[in-house]
């Protein structure tokens, strides 16, 4: 937590070291990937929240720099100077207190080409005994489905997947039951005009 903001995550050398964010961006680039609609490269792409090594990978991929947001994503607005073929927001959501308003936001910043697209992660749902202490919403699948309607986005597709080793799992009844129910919902969404 930042500045006794709860459910604000600190992005730094030691976050950035846990083998499972790796894992989880490594996945996440590789459905990325499998898209294909995007033509690259790309002109501009925009990733929201702080720079990661994830941010790294992507500027890789899609052969262009990608901004960060630096503004308080529940209550400010995005930067609508500039607009984006491709915004990702992976994990993000979970610790905003009003995550409609950030992709009504993203909304106003995506490129309208058809091809434009929002890359959209975040923890499924799991019993609250396992739930991170920064995440204000770990939302059911048909919670954020209705979320992502209302606003103004289509699912392309969407996939799940674990973020721990077979070895993590081995170390006792907790973390067994984290790679059980600790997964990640990713989605490639593009907005319905």
């Amino acid at each position: 937590m930042t500045g006794g903001q709860e459910f604000r995550t600190v992005v730094d050398q030691t976050w950035s070291a846990d083998p499972a964010h790796r894992m989880r961006w490594e996945k996440s680039l590789a459905f990325v990937r499998a898209s294909g609609v995007i033509p690259l490269p790309v002109r501009a792409g925009l990733d929201i929240g702080d720079r990661t090594p994830a941010t790294d990978m992507l500027e890789a991929h899609f052969g262009c720099r990608f901004d960060t947001t630096s503004v308080d994503l529940d209550t400010e607005p995005l930067d609508r100077a500039k607009s984006y073929p491709v915004v990702t927001a992976f994990e993000v959501i979970e610790h905003l207190y009003n995550p409609l308003h950030l992709l009504f936001q993203i909304r106003d910043v995506l490129d309208p080409a058809p091809s434009s697209r929002l890359f959209l992660s975040t923890p499924a749902w799991k019993p609250a005994f396992l739930q991170s202490p920064d995440h204000f919403h770990e939302m059911p699948k048909r919670s954020l489905d209705a979320l992502i309607a209302r606003a103004g986005f289509e699912v392309a597709r969407s996939a799940e997947f674990g973020i721990r080793s077979p070895l993590f799992c081995l170390r006792g009844v907790r973390p067994m039951l984290r790679c059980i129910f600790e997964k990640i919902r990713i989605y490639e969404l593009a907005a319905r005009r």
